[in-house]
């Protein structure tokens, strides 16, 4: 154990640990990338939070700088909660502080789970409506401010946080909420670093009024901090939306207080198969006109590929060779669900077959259901790498997008089989790579360049359900206009002046570096 770590360990609760096993284990995340810590961090309150964030900040100033990196359950996609320095693990920091039933309110610790804190709230009647990870963090969520499969319906995450606890650069403590102009004004004369940020914050809202008003008119990219167009409302400014996708860049998140809602019916869930891609997108089309919780689409060679690992799925999908499966999901009464997909289904071509959910079939479904991660995770000829992921892609243009999405697979001899939800316009493609292949960060880079070029080319953008990261980062930050990027570098710089909030994600993302830190020992957290 070094002298620091030795140090640190005295000066928090937690642990800090710098054993080469624990470091092993936390260089590598969901991602395809590897980068091995210094230092592995488990704060125990948000008050150890604090005296690390001092600590580095102070060592940073006298020019001997670590990064500092929150990290969740590790299930990110883009590289954004690896190290070379430290890694702060809100593991811990999973404790449901408060409820207030009434209210509708819960006061969470960040490290609290997706699962952890809807099993807690369900005895109150109450969820927070997310359709992500099971194991995503509350922290993680806010971060990366990740474009779930239920949002169409339920707005996403940042629609039930009231208020964020965040740690800072320096180790102060900041709680955001809705600020009307005397209490910002009176904010702004304080001899603190939280004192500075409204102070500087108001300057860049005044001074980039324009800019920031023409960012709030785009909402298919979480490039830098989109969340600037929604501090200023009217006369008032809240600094919270600037958390949402920052990935860490800008503070620790340590605290939320989240408004839930009461639960829904158990969903019903309506598969169908189609054969051709027109008569998909017209029944998905007429399906996500009667509010349904989730839309989503695979192409049939995923679950073709899932039946060959075994699953039993002959009772739900026709034998085709090529065509679609749609997933729709409603949380509402099963008779009026049933109802509203009958009527559609005199709408659509009698070649195609509908399964509506019922506790007959239910087994076989959820069958259906995990036949993505058996997908993800059938590694008989080589390993489906996270590259392309999480991008948005426009209703109007997913026909087009598969025309040159079938040009690109054929000249990178490629398996490219689309998937995502329609509802929210989000999508993947994970083809298989050979880890072993001596050409593998090139074609990964060149596949990662290509598939981005045809997104963009189709009105789509790389970052619609996720932020850039360090993966994404190589396409987005040099294609970043000058006045977006001297915005975002801005209210960086007002943040962390010492540059060790994750320096080295989003726009401090090297091309180079991450192009090189490409794995090749398997990925240990893909599944679905």
């Amino acid at each position: 154990m070094g002298k620091i770590t030795k140090y640190l360990n005295q000066l928090i609760v937690g642990n800090v640990f710098d054993a080469p096993g624990i470091l092993d284990e936390y260089s590598t995340d969901r991602s395809a990338l590897k980068v091995k810590p210094r230092f592995v961090a488990f704060p125990e309150s948000t008050e150890d939070i604090r005296k690390l964030m001092r600590f580095f900040n102070q060592i940073a100033a006298k020019d001997i700088p670590v990064s500092i990196t929150a990290r969740g359950s590790g299930l990110d996609e883009g590289g954004a909660d690896l190290s070379g320095g430290i890694i702060v693990s809100t593991s811990k920091l999973n404790k449901l502080l408060e409820i207030d039933p009434r209210e509708r309110l819960v006061h969470v610790q960040s490290g609290i789970t997706l699962k952890e804190l809807n099993t807690a709230l369900s005895v109150s009647g109450l969820t927070i409506p997310i359709g992500g990870h099971d194991d995503d963090t509350i922290g993680g969520l806010i971060s990366n401010n990740v474009k779930d499969s239920y949002s169409a319906k339920y707005g996403g995450i940042m629609k039930y946080v009231e208020r964020i606890e965040a740690v800072l650069a320096n180790g102060e403590c900041l709680q955001t909420e809705r600020l009307k102009k005397y209490a910002v004004a009176k904010k702004a004369v304080e001899k603190s670093l939280e004192g500075e940020i409204y102070r500087k914050i108001s300057k860049v809202l005044k001074e980039k009024e324009d800019y920031i008003e023409k960012l709030s008119l785009d909402r298919t990219s979480l490039v830098g901090y989109p969340g600037i167009s929604s501090v200023k409302r009217r006369e008032s400014v809240d600094l919270a939306p600037l958390f949402f996708g920052a990935q860490g860049t800008l503070g620790i998140i340590s605290e939320v207080i989240l408004r839930a809602i009461p639960m829904r019916k158990q969903p019903v869930r309506v598969v169908a198969t189609f054969k051709d891609l027109a008569s998909a997108l017209r029944y998905m089309d007429l399906a996500n006109n009667l509010s349904p919780r989730s839309i989503d689409l695979y192409d049939l060679k995923i679950i073709q590929e899932a039946r060959d690992s075994g699953k039993n799925l002959d009772g739900v999908i026709r034998r085709l060779e090529d065509g679609f499966v749609v997933s729709v999901s409603f949380d509402e009464r099963q008779n009026s669900c049933i109802k509203k997909i009958n009527a559609i289904k005199q709408k659509i071509p009698r070649t195609a077959k509908f399964i509506i959910e019922s506790p007959d079939n239910k087994t076989i479904l959820n069958e259906l259901d995990g036949s993505l991660s058996s997908y993800l995770n059938y590694t008989w000829k080589g390993e489906r790498i996270p590259i392309l992921t999480d991008f948005y892609l426009p209703k109007e243009n997913i026909e087009k997008f598969l025309d040159d999405l079938k040009i690109l697979g054929e000249k990178m001899k490629l398996d490219l089989a689309l998937y995502g939800s329609y509802s929210t316009s989000i999508y993947n493609l994970r083809p298989r790579f050979k880890l072993d292949d001596p050409e593998l960060n090139k074609k990964l880079a060149t596949f990662l360049r290509a598939g981005a070029y045809i997104i963009h080319r189709q009105g789509g953008a790389l970052t619609g359900g996720t932020p850039e990261g360090r993966l994404k980062a190589v396409v987005t930050n040099p294609e970043m206009l000058e006045p977006e990027k001297d915005l975002y570098e801005r209210i960086k710089k007002i943040f962390d002046s010492n540059n060790i909030l994750n320096p080295d994600v989003k726009l401090g993302a090297s091309s180079k570096f991450t192009l090189t830190h490409f794995r090749n020992d398997g990925l240990s957290k893909n599944v679905a």
